[in-house]
């Protein structure tokens, strides 16, 4: 069978878009976004609050390129960018005082990808 991709139109979208950014800005960091964004959706990342908590500091800016789900707590406060989150997460991450938005949003602010850091 042919590869087709994703079939949400706004992912497609957001795909094109982080591989426009890649070459205009040359920052490869946006590129490795869209190709995990582009994978099936029985291979996407999957990040649980947990996990976020053991890998980032206080400002960092994160980036999952998936969704990512409630279970575990998160005590810094950092700036997060999804693709997709859970309602149970996204309660967690205002609790915490951190900064939620979309990918495409963090693509606008910084379209060359400093200092962002992908965890898959």
């Amino acid at each position: 069978m042919r590869r087709t991709g994703p079939t949400n139109i706004m992912l497609r979208k957001l795909i094109k878009e982080l591989k426009k950014a890649s070459n205009k800005y040359k920052a490869p960091v946006w590129d490795y976004v869209a190709d995990l964004l582009s994978k099936p959706s029985r291979d996407r990342v999957v990040v649980n609050l947990g996990r976020l908590n053991r890998y980032v500091s206080d400002g960092d800016v994160v980036v999952v390129p998936g969704k990512v789900l409630g279970v575990g707590s998160l005590n810094k406060k950092i700036t997060l960018a999804v693709a997709s989150i859970s309602l149970s997460a996204a309660d967690k991450v205002k609790a915490s005082g951190s900064r939620l938005m979309h990918i495409r949003d963090l693509l606008n602010e910084d379209p060359e990808g400093k200092g962002v850091k992908v965890i898959v």
